[in-house]
């Protein structure tokens, strides 16, 4: 099951009705931030590939006065991109907020790389975020600005082991994020980059996150102090909304001080 947020948010009046897509929004991070910015009032639709997790999620949030929808989306299928944003856009209008979430963070050995798996961790981790933002960009200028944010990772920072194409990727979208911000900043367009730390999701902590490598992150981080999906979140209202007006083409991380690997 999806578990409910564990934090009360701040109130942010101006995302009261606006239209934010979240990629990935079915599960971890992503699930996070749907509800918040669902409780926020935004007009939600999360794209994911996980069927189950995201029904379930829809289902949890229905209560809602502006209850988030789910669309199903590869987004490794630039054509399910397309035909995603061009439903969203004949129901609601333009896309006010954008949250390029969706990644995924598979262990992988340098021999093992082959050609094809490479181009699918660019795919999944990096080139979904440049063609959503192109998607939203007409609309956002037509309707004099928004807000597009992009997920890095602390991994590259940190020059984790057997993550070499996620690191990639992660650090490619940090540079993404400055040259969309650039070209989009006369529009009034803003751009940011989240980087979040050691973020205790489900995916994790059934795959990796052992009691030794929970000490060991905790040991790392200047706060002995996990982070969770909702401190990302919390991270996020803030930078769509109009109080982080002048924020673009910057990083932000939230990651309790990790400094060690």
């Amino acid at each position: 099951m999806n578990a409910p947020l564990a934090m009360a948010h701040a109130s942010y009046p101006s995302l009261a009705g606006k239209r934010v897509v979240i990629t990935g929004g079915g599960t971890g991070i992503g699930a996070a931030m749907t509800e918040a910015f669902a409780q926020q009032g935004a007009q939600v639709y999360f794209l994911d590939i996980a069927q189950e997790a995201s029904a379930r999620l829809a289902a949890q949030l229905r209560h809602l006065p502006l209850a988030p929808r789910f669309m199903h989306c590869d987004l490794l299928d630039l054509a399910q991109i397309t035909a995603c944003f061009e439903a969203i856009f004949k129901a609601v209008g333009p896309v006010d907020v954008l949250v390029n979430n969706a990644a995924n963070d598979d262990r992988h050995a340098l021999a093992d790389v082959s050609p094809a798996y490479w181009d699918e961790r660019m795919a999944v981790n990096l080139r979904h975020q440049f063609f959503c933002a192109q998607a939203v960009a007409p609309g956002m200028r037509a309707n004099g600005g928004g807000a597009i944010l992009n997920l890095g990772s602390i991994s590259w920072h940190l020059a984790l082991p057997k993550l070499a194409l996620y690191m990639t990727a992660k650090a490619g979208i940090e540079g993404l994020t400055r040259g969309l911000a650039r070209d989009l900043g006369p529009d009034r367009i803003r751009v940011n980059c989240i980087i979040p730390g050691a973020v205790r999701t489900p995916r994790q902590t059934e795959l990796w996150h052992t009691p030794d490598e929970e000490a060991r992150i905790l040991a790392a981080q200047c706060l002995d102090q996990r982070v969770e999906p909702h401190d990302v979140a919390a991270l996020a209202l803030f930078l769509a909304s109009a109080n982080a007006a002048r924020c673009t083409g910057r990083d932000y991380f939230v990651d309790a001080g990790w400094y060690g690997a």
